[in-house]
């Protein structure tokens, strides 16, 4: 299997294994999907790694297969490939990318996908489609462009330019930047101290800022509304607000 699942004290870590550069053919986009729909729907996993190992993250797409499809059978293809990467995006959980190396095309667009980016170092991004006439087509020109504003969505599109984990962090691409070897540590103190955490609220957080990022404020504010009167009736609620009243704040321990 090119995509594996694997689960540790509430932290789930997606490793994609497809040597030598994690290249996104169509059975890993497949699998991608089905693991990213496993993830979310376990109670076990309480927040999430995307991870593509120590030397890459991914280098985009299987280009010898994509140069073998015509027009039809990408029209077919391209809701498939773009519906991978949505189940990605939509697990209910915090997720973080641990980004090492190359993180290109496909690869930047799966990054795209989570909550929070931890680059290495060594790490490279972009999104080089127009270098072979097409764009991205996993979601890089709506989530890029909402990521860091669409003037430098073009930018990075338009040229196809790879940037560095430092640019990248000035963009906005990233979050973090740790040295190389620390990728997968920091990712993982990230996702572990979340997991501890109140798993129905972050679910109401998460889904309200990425609901409301799609709307008008007024809807948002409805969305944000409804979450907020209906996490009074959870137990982490009661947990969390009692520990504050009688221990102060920080040391509430969710169910």
């Amino acid at each position: 299997m090119t995509v594996h699942l694997e689960v540790a004290e509430g932290v789930g870590t997606i490793r994609l294994d497809r040597p030598p550069m994690n290249a996104l053919d169509v059975a890993t986009q497949d699998r991608l999907k089905e693991i990213a729909e496993e993830a979310a729907g376990r109670d076990d996993v309480r927040a999430v790694i995307l991870y593509g190992g120590e030397k890459v993250f991914a280098a985009g797409a299987d280009i010898k297969e994509m140069q073998a499809m015509d027009h039809a059978a990408m029209v077919v293809r391209s809701r498939a490939l773009q519906d991978s990467f949505s189940a990605v995006a939509r697990i209910p959980k915090p997720v973080v990318a641990a980004v090492t190396g190359y993180a290109l095309g496909g690869g930047c667009e799966l990054a795209l996908c989570a909550d929070y980016r931890i680059a290495g170092e060594n790490a490279k991004l972009g999104q080089p489609e127009i270098l072979l006439g097409v764009i991205p087509g996993a979601g890089g020109t709506q989530r890029l462009s909402r990521l860091i504003g669409p003037s430098r969505a073009k930018d990075l599109i338009f040229t196809g330019r790879m940037v560095k984990a430092d640019e990248a962090l000035a963009l906005g691409l990233v979050d973090r930047v740790v040295p190389a070897g620390e990728v997968y540590r920091a990712a993982h103190e990230w996702a572990a101290r979340l997991a501890r955490g109140p798993a129905i609220a972050l679910r109401a957080a998460k889904e309200s800022i990425d609901a409301g990022l799609e709307t008008d404020l007024e809807t948002g504010l409805a969305i944000e509304r409804n979450w907020f009167a209906g996490l009074f009736a959870t137990e982490d609620r009661e947990r969390g607000m009692r520990s504050f009243v009688e221990e102060g704040p920080g040391k509430a321990k969710f169910v």
